[in-house]
């Protein structure tokens, strides 16, 4: 009997497990945003940017990977926020590509600084607000409000970078 009790709160354990996710956060500007850590392959910190012309205006460029070429984009620029007000408020030295994959394809996210990675309850992620700067609500998953911490922007990588 003792050992069916174990098995059960061992499940409950699981269950509790299995409504959390890590996510990689980052900041564009002052906001911080969040990608599930199982979309990401990794992050780099320094990489040679090659511009490509006529690609579209999110597309800073590329970079060699290890021999496979992977187009990289600036966020700011995709969501449609014109500038980049608050570009100074990292050392450009706190630059980071963020390596993500969705089924078929390996694109980089240049971000101005990783905050480090944190567990969300997905049962805590509020529908995604609008937004004054102008970000798709459809590029969002949500936000979560973190104790002492600023709003965590939720993204959705599929909507943001693969549609």
């Amino acid at each position: 009997m003792s050992l069916n009790k174990g098995k059960s709160s061992s499940m409950a354990a699981q269950d509790s497990k299995s409504d959390l996710n890590q996510y990689v956060v980052f900041n564009i500007d002052a906001e911080q945003y969040g990608i599930k850590i199982d979309k990401t392959r990794e992050i780099i910190k320094e990489a040679k940017i090659t511009e490509v012309p006529n690609t579209a205006d999110y597309v800073v460029g590329v970079i060699n990977l290890r021999g496979i070429i992977v187009p990289v984009i600036e966020l700011s620029r995709r969501f449609g926020i014109e500038e980049h007000i608050d570009k100074h408020l990292f050392a450009e030295s706190e630059q980071r590509i963020i390596t993500v994959e969705s089924e078929e394809q390996l694109l980089g996210i240049q971000v101005d600084h990783i905050e480090g990675i944190t567990w969300v309850e997905e049962e805590k992620i509020a529908p995604p607000p609008e937004l004054e700067k102008g970000i798709r609500e459809d590029y969002l998953r949500g936000v979560w409000a973190r104790d002492n911490k600023p709003l965590l922007i939720l993204l959705d990588l599929e909507k943001t970078l693969f549609a």
